[in-house]
């Protein structure tokens, strides 16, 4: 009789291991698709390059390479140009040079 238990314990341990497996795959699925359409999305409005992310004073800007074009997210500008207004120009336009 205990046999019949543990033959049904393991089968419902299996049943919850699948379960919890499909779920991790299915989250997995979903990031990689939300990965995907962000990628696919970070295009360059005006030649289509694919844009490259980098980092300025704490903000990420997207430029292209083949345009040397820079776009800003919402918000972007308006947080540069708070900050110390004295040199960011300067500092700004000394980031691009390689």
């Amino acid at each position: 009789m205990s046999e019949i238990w543990d033959d049904r314990r393991k089968a419902l341990e299996e049943d919850y291991f699948r379960r919890k497996e499909r779920e991790t795959i299915e989250k997995m699925r979903e990031q990689m698709f939300v990965e995907a359409e962000a990628a696919a999305a970070l295009k360059c409005p005006r030649d289509h390059g694919l844009l490259t992310r980098m980092e300025h004073e704490g903000i990420y800007l997207d430029r292209c390479p083949q345009c040397k074009g820079v776009w800003f997210d919402a918000g972007e500008m308006e947080t540069l140009t708070n900050r110390e207004q004295e040199t960011w120009v300067d500092r700004f336009i000394k980031s691009f040079k390689d």
